[in-house]
């Protein structure tokens, strides 16, 4: 079986999972990252939106909230946001703790970089401009379970007394040995520092640019999926909040008109003004 490079985030634990995020066994949300504001999602026709605001820097914020590990597939525009690739669920992804949340801020460069997640119109989207643009508007993040370690086989010739230190031995061996056919490697990131067309649609659809470079550590770390397809995916599509309102996935503001005045140059009784200053 084909031999996979994963990558994991490790970040801050988490008591709650977010009340606006997305999700079963780890939420997802989107954060606008020069407001610092996590945007708000709307529910319509069975899918989930948030607005964007053009030029805008943005993170998805994934959150485990599931009692073991979990592999997090994640694509923005039908590509895979580490690999570049055509996006699919067999590919690489983030690793994340139970309880642990991190925000994926960028396209994975290196081990150490990403390139900054922008708001941007769709023909200057990273995909569009690398020619793949069917799938603009949507984040998806497929959830994989961690497949438990075998237990170790218990011989005629061990004795009860020798069971536990058997157990004890093969989980030692287990994080000491390379991985083996069929088996995924994958990294922890230890930790993140940033810097400080429906025709009623109205202007241009929003995708995501390849923005600024920024440091985003990752290493390596073991994670073997539970099945081949993934326990979960969670999908969020995306666009202006002007689009979102025309396409009715956001209700219009309705501002109250002004009172008429049927006497409009007649102010009532007028009386001596304050002298000036």
């Amino acid at each position: 079986m084909k031999r996979t490079v994963w990558l994991a985030a490790l970040a801050g634990l988490a008591v709650n999972c977010k009340a606006l995020a997305v999700g079963g066994l780890a939420t997802v949300s989107v954060i606008d990252r020069d407001s610092g504001t996590q945007l708000s999602t709307y529910y319509f026709k069975g899918e989930y939106w948030v607005a964007g605001r053009p030029g805008a820097r943005y993170a998805i914020e994934i959150r485990n909230c599931a009692v073991g590990r979990l592999l997090a597939v994640t694509s923005v525009d039908g590509v895979n946001v580490i690999s570049g690739a055509t996006a699919g669920w067999g590919q690489t992804g983030y690793v994340f703790d139970p309880g642990a949340d991190y925000q994926i801020a960028g396209w994975r460069k290196s081990d150490t970089e990403v390139a900054d997640f922008t708001f941007t119109a769709s023909p200057n989207s990273y995909a569009a401009r690398t020619g793949r643009p069917a799938n603009v508007g949507v984040i998806g993040v497929a959830l994989f379970r961690e497949r438990p370690a075998a237990p170790p086989r218990i011989t005629q010739s061990q004795s009860p007394a020798e069971v536990p230190r058997a157990q004890a031995s093969a989980r030692d061996s287990a994080r000491e040995a390379p991985a083996a056919a069929g088996e995924s490697l994958g990294a922890i990131a230890a930790d993140e520092r940033v810097a400080p067309a429906s025709p009623s649609v109205p202007a241009p659809k929003l995708g995501t640019g390849h923005g600024e470079r920024e440091y985003s550590y990752v290493e390596n770390t073991e994670f073997r999926r539970l099945q081949r397809e993934p326990n979960e995916v969670i999908r969020i599509r995306y666009d202006s909040l002007e689009n979102l309102v025309a396409l009715g996935v956001v209700a219009a503001s309705r501002v109250a008109p002004p009172v008429p005045n049927p006497f409009p140059v007649s102010h009532g009784r007028g009386f001596v003004p304050d002298p000036p200053g």
